[in-house]
């Protein structure tokens, strides 16, 4: 969802250095990028440690955090370039689709206002799976609840750890990194941006003619 359907990075950022701030601290690039593709509570570790305030309590953190990203989200989200093109094309092909974020279903039921609530088969949020990216549960549970082997599958990511969690599923894998570059990986075909993603492209992924 977040970088790879609709530009929410960007608005997790505001919220995340206003965190910092209120902890007196300011969060650095490198630990922003660590964060991205992550479940909350590895953010959460992430920005205490970054503001060598280790000692703070994830559960109030993240709860501030999500708070204040509803607030934006309500207001604030905006569709990946190619993303709504490629996302009704394969609703109107009929093609089973599932959405698999780390983000908690609170904050997913915002987006789904934007997204579309009949866009997917399947939801699948970080805080619904005992194991979050880049473990392949999050895909597995969403395979299983579309009915379909994990292997007919293409995965899209926008980050390492997404990624990392479509392949580890077994899944074919389409990476167009948002904020941070992702390694060319065996397995794993990339492109700019979604705008030059089509069945076509998603088909050939699965080693086989569109239907």
């Amino acid at each position: 969802m977040d970088g790879t359907l609709v530009d929410s990075e960007k608005l997790w950022d505001v919220a995340l250095q206003e965190l910092a701030a209120v902890y007196g601290g300011t969060l650095s690039d490198t630990a922003r990028r660590a964060m991205i593709g992550t479940s909350m509570a590895a953010s959460m570790r992430i920005l205490h440690d970054d503001l060598g305030q280790p000692e703070r309590d994830s559960e109030a953190s993240a709860a501030w955090i999500n708070a204040r990203i509803l607030e934006l989200f309500r207001t604030g989200l905006r569709w990946r370039p190619g993303a709504l093109a490629l996302l009704r094309a394969v609703r109107a092909a009929d093609i089973p689709t599932a959405l698999v974020t780390s983000s908690a279903r609170p904050l997913v039921e915002v987006a789904l206002d934007t997204l579309g609530r009949d866009s997917f088969d399947a939801v699948v949020c970080g805080d619904e799976v005992d194991a979050a990216k880049p473990h392949p549960e999050p895909y597995l549970t969403a395979a299983r609840l579309l009915d379909v082997p994990i292997a007919r599958c293409v995965a899209i990511e926008d980050s390492p750890t997404g990624v990392a969690s479509a392949l580890a599923a077994g899944a074919a894998v389409l990476a167009v990194p948002a904020e941070v570059p992702i390694a060319e990986t065996a397995g794993v075909h990339q492109l700019e941006s979604l705008t030059a993603a089509d069945l076509e492209l998603l088909a050939a992924l699965l080693g086989e003619p569109p239907a």
